[in-house]
């Protein structure tokens, strides 16, 4: 990668692209050999990836332990980000059992995620989902401390609304929030990231691919198991696929006149709209690793981008991005 790092808020440096490492365990079945995971995510290391993005529910905690013994031997030259609230009693329940960001619960839940990624402290500390039962102030309070404990460096916030961005940062400064954006969901423009400009937050795009849509591999006639999230999602419904093909059709465009692929013509996109961007696109393979970090080196023009801008503003995305149970758990 030509432009290889970022900053996100309070000082975080990491790599202009992360790897999201959750498909590895979770959500896209089958999944792979675990040894082939330890040596993706070190291979990644390698290439210049420094953010390393997993949780204590993926799995559940099985994502956080392949994580960690992947990056134990390079602990000290990567940024681990995890996330807290949700109750993990009875493993197994929809959804997992609940939300729970009591102070009480965090300081718990920090021991066992530690424990399983092989390390003394967590780079980035993100609530994945906001607790309605408790405020927001609350939570910001009991990261801090572990802050000023050395168990956490940052804190940061998962599909949060703007409001409770604001009354976070207040009580322990956001470092950054994880927020799904991508050119089939672009809801963070209107009002969080300019409330992130404004306060110094980094913006950590989660499905920047749009899970796999926007890479140009999946159209109206392919099958996802049962078990494959993209299965109860609306907007992977077969009519909808058809329909948001007119998005990888403008991608594959430009990319044939830029000397680049479809998923690096989204991932370049999504860098150029600010230099505190940070997308975190989960693969499982190294060519497709490589093809995402070379996204950092597609420089699009003002031409491409406002080609892209016009282009977009025409074609209506179809289908919602999660089941309703899982969509009211977002943006609050």
């Amino acid at each position: 990668m030509t432009n290889r790092t970022r900053i996100l808020g309070q000082g975080l440096e990491v790599s202009a692209i992360g790897l999201g490492c959750m498909g590895m365990t979770q959500s896209y079945p089958p999944f792979p050999d675990r040894r082939e995971m330890i040596a993706l995510i070190r291979g990644a290391v390698e290439r210049g990836v420094t953010l390393f993005d997993t949780a204590e529910i993926y799995g559940p905690l099985t994502n956080e332990e392949l994580v960690g013994e992947a990056l134990e031997p390079i602990r000290d030259q990567v940024v681990i980000a995890t996330k807290f609230g949700f109750a993990m009693e009875p493993l197994g329940s929809e959804p997992f059992g609940g939300l729970d960001s009591r102070p009480r619960h965090i300081r718990a839940t920090v021991e066992g995620s530690l424990r399983r990624l092989r390390t003394d402290r967590i780079d980035l500390y993100y609530q994945h989902r906001v607790d309605p039962a408790v405020p927001i102030e609350d939570v910001a309070g009991a990261v801090g401390d572990l802050i000023a404990a050395g168990k956490v460096r940052h804190f940061g916030l998962s599909e949060a609304a703007v409001q409770n961005v604001r009354r976070a940062h207040a009580v322990q400064p956001v470092t950054a929030v994880q927020y799904e954006y991508s050119l089939w969901w672009r809801r963070p423009e209107g009002e969080l990231i300019p409330a992130l400009e404004e306060l110094g937050i980094g913006l950590v795009p989660y499905s920047p691919l749009g899970k796999g849509f926007l890479t140009g591999a999946i159209d109206e006639a392919t099958t996802f198991a049962a078990t494959d999230i993209r299965a109860s999602i609306p907007r992977f419904e077969p009519d909808a696929r058809k329909a948001n093909q007119a998005l990888v059709d403008l991608m594959r465009g430009i990319g044939e006149r830029r000397g680049a692929t479809t998923a690096q013509v989204a991932l370049a996109w999504l860098l150029a709209r600010k230099p505190w961007i940070v997308p975190i696109p989960g693969t499982r393979h190294l060519e497709r690793l490589e093809e995402n970090l070379g996204a950092a080196d597609v420089d699009l023009t003002p031409d491409d981008l406002g080609e892209i801008e016009g282009a977009v503003s025409q074609i209506e995305v179809q289908g919602a991005r999660y089941p309703e149970h899982l969509e009211a758990m977002t943006d609050r």
